[in-house]
């Protein structure tokens, strides 16, 4: 070969060394944005299992989206929000992120709901660069990403993590009540699986056994078989990796068995319905959480208005569920806000991984990512039901 050739040769491989960063770069849409509007898309459990979740979720969005546009828009853009049941069925997550990607033209996806959903429907979004915002699961693969995957860097989650929260929650119930045979039953998915680590994970870090482990399927009634199975193998703390009915159903069964066991909720358990429906069954509960559930009648300046005005437009009392739907939507306009007037999907992702901070007014610890942390926080509460009302047991909790 030449020395002309072999020079051409080096020549073109340090051009494709240098075109390679530039390869690896995150694909992020323009769609959805015009010189008047941002249209935003979700997807919620308006008809399933978990509909106690997605319909105060999704009211709590559009309660934040006219508030925004009442207020002038993001930057003089109004928004816009599509909405799609998805039944809780990842099935209909799929069909539902495909029309909003390709009929919609979405330029974001916030809050949508559930992680078997969120989880078959990620990578829709991801091929299109649509940016995944804030869902409504607390699940690790919502937040952490592969370097060498650049369209991961799409996903950002503003929820206490359920590995985290369960683990600093089990780490202080252990300590302070000297518990020595925990156990745990738990939804047989994603979520239920993530609480799962998290409580092996503690149990190891402290060097001890779980007395017992158990789980039902999505969608499940019946606890009996796991409730007798646990109490059999004579547990003295109770995790639950549940929602809101399966947390009922468990202790109503705890009750009728006259087993008197100390219960450790996941954060999905700490939302109003549960002492609400579950009455003197679920009196004691202890759960992990983000912020304080407030309440209209103690609420102060912000917040109390805000629970006002939530009753007023949909004619029910705001819950857990309708504020992290509204700051889901809050958090969005902040960073959109703080990426200036001519708004692109990069500048977008930029706002996002800048560090800043993001308040809300519900004094939810502070909203902050990096380029390489798309989680905001893992500062974690333990809330316990007593005379029919979350009340704070500890604060600033973290393994």
């Amino acid at each position: 070969m030449s020395k002309w050739l072999k020079a051409f040769g080096l020549a073109v491989s340090a051009f494709a060394l240098t075109c390679q960063p530039s390869l690896a770069q995150t694909k992020v849409t323009n769609e959805g944005i015009s010189a008047n509007e941002i249209v935003i898309g979700t997807h919620q459990d308006l008809s399933g299992p978990i509909k106690v979740w997605g319909v105060p979720v999704s009211n709590g969005m559009k309660m934040a989206v006219e508030e925004i546009n009442a207020a002038g828009g993001i930057q003089g853009r109004k928004l816009k929000m599509v909405l799609e049941d998805n039944g809780y069925d990842p099935k209909k997550a799929v069909l539902a992120s495909q029309k909003m990607v390709e009929r919609d033209k979405i330029f974001a996806m916030i809050g949508p709901m559930g992680s078997p959903t969120v989880l078959a429907a990620q990578d829709i979004l991801f091929d299109a660069g649509v940016l995944q915002l804030f869902p409504l699961t607390a699940a690790e693969f919502t937040f952490k990403f592969d370097p060498a995957k650049p369209q991961e860097r799409l996903k950002f989650n503003n929820l206490l993590p359920y590995v985290e929260s369960t683990r600093a929650a089990l780490k202080y119930m252990m300590e302070w009540k000297n518990f020595q045979k925990p156990c745990i039953m738990h939804q047989d998915d994603e979520y239920g699986k993530n609480v799962l680590d998290g409580f092996n994970q503690q149990l190891a870090a402290m060097k001890l056994q779980p007395a017992s482990i158990t789980s039902y399927k999505r969608g499940a009634s019946d606890f009996s078989a796991q409730v007798a199975k646990m109490k059999s193998d004579g547990c003295d703390l109770v995790v639950l990796g549940t929602v809101i009915r399966e947390t009922i159903g468990a202790m109503t069964e705890a009750k009728k068995l006259g087993w008197d066991v100390t219960f450790l909720g996941a954060t999905p358990t700490n939302v109003l319905e549960v002492p609400t429906l579950g009455k003197e069954a679920v009196e004691g509960l202890y759960a992990a959480s983000g912020f304080e559930i407030p309440y209209e009648d103690t609420a102060k300046g912000k917040v109390h208005d805000w629970l006002i005005n939530y009753k007023k437009m949909f004619g029910t009392d705001a819950n857990t569920q309708a504020i992290i739907g509204y700051n889901a939507v809050m958090t969005f306009a902040f960073y959109a806000d703080k990426a200036g007037k001519d708004l692109t999907g990069q500048k977008m992702l930029d706002s996002l991984e800048s560090g800043e901070k993001f308040l809300d007014i519900f004094n939810s610890p502070p909203t902050k990512f990096s380029k390489t942390d798309h989680l905001a926080n893992t500062i974690t509460q333990v809330q316990q039901v007593k005379g029919g009302r979350w009340v704070l047991v500890k604060d600033n909790l973290m393994f």
